[in-house]
Parts: structure tokens; C-alpha cells; sequence
């Protein structure tokens, strides 16, 4: 039900920014921008949770509980968080095995912990975007002021996902 809620309110205040547009011509590019990015994201999305699906049903669940559930604890936490920077791909990929592996058995803070640390540390983005333009200094400030986010994250989630 919250995702309905959430998703009537995103269409409303889309719905009402777009009645804001100064003139046709701005709502006529918003309308094709929209469709674009439609065009362009659905297809990844249908496949990324075909993807999802079919993962899930390889993972062994007794394993996924027991490495990543909730009886896993800090280890389980730990691992999820390591795993996640190796994780190659982008958001589809990672996403759709964060969703495997909650259908499998893993606890919502060990995905929110493995979602967190592949968004700061994913190795392919460091490499492909970060280091080339940041230049290696910076990079590595950055990644040494981002090492307790994702625990940070998880400890302000956890009252929550209990």
C-alpha cells in the first residue's frame, strides 16, 4: 500500500510541476523527455526483475538465511557490505540482486547494507568515472570519508526493518 501512496504522490506533484511550465513548448519537451527515458529505461527494468527472478529461484535459500538472514548478524552485515563493490553492473544489476536475495531468505538491513556499499564503492564506476575525473587524490578522500556510510546507514535503519 505505501508503494501505491508514494507513487500517487510522485504522479501528482509531476502532474502539477508540469501544469507550472511556463509555456506549451516547455510542456510538449517535457512530455518527449519523458517518453524517452520510458523508451529507454522499461526494457532494462523488465529484464533486470526477469533477471531478479530467475536468480532467486538459483539462490539456495538455507544458504542465503543463513549467511545474510537475520540470525547472521554483524558477519552477514560485513559480507553484504563487502560484497556489494564488486558487484559489476549498474543499477539494474544490483538492484535485481538485492531483490533475489530478500526473496531468498537475506535480511532487509544485510541488501540495504550491500545497495549502500555498491552506490559509494562499485568497483566499475570508480574505475570507468571516479579516478578519470576526480583524479586519484581526490578519489581517495572521498573513499576514505564514504568507508562508515554504509554502517551508518544500516544502524539508522535498523530500528526500522526489525
Amino acid at each position: 500500500m505505501n508503494i501505491v501512496i508514494g507513487t500517487v504522490i510522485l504522479w501528482a506533484a509531476a502532474v502539477w510541476l508540469w501544469t507550472r511550465l511556463p509555456n506549451p513548448a516547455w510542456r510538449n519537451a517535457a512530455i518527449g523527455n519523458t517518453w524517452s527515458t520510458l523508451k529507454f529505461t522499461m526494457p532494462r527494468v523488465v529484464v533486470a526483475l526477469l533477471g531478479a527472478g530467475l536468480f532467486a529461484e538459483l539462490l539456495p535459500e538455507d544458504q542465503m538465511r543463513g549467511l545474510f538472514g537475520d540470525g547472521a548478524g554483524l558477519i552477514g552485515l560485513l559480507l553484504a557490505i563487502a560484497l556489494g563493490p564488486i558487484t559489476l553492473g549498474g543499477a539494474f544489476v544490483s538492484f535485481a540482486i538485492g531483490a533475489a536475495a530478500l526473496k531468498s531468505g537475506a535480511a532487509p538491513l544485510a541488501v540495504l547494507g550491500y545497495v549502500t556499499s555498491w552506490s559509494l564503492f562499485s568497483v566499475t564506476k570508480i574505475l570507468a568515472y571516479e579516478a578519470p575525473i576526480l583524479g586519484t587524490p581526490t578519489l581517495w578522500k572521498r573513499l576514505a570519508v564514504s568507508i562508515p556510510v554504509p554502517l551508518i546507514v544500516v544502524l539508522i535503519a535498523h530500528p526500522f526493518l526489525r
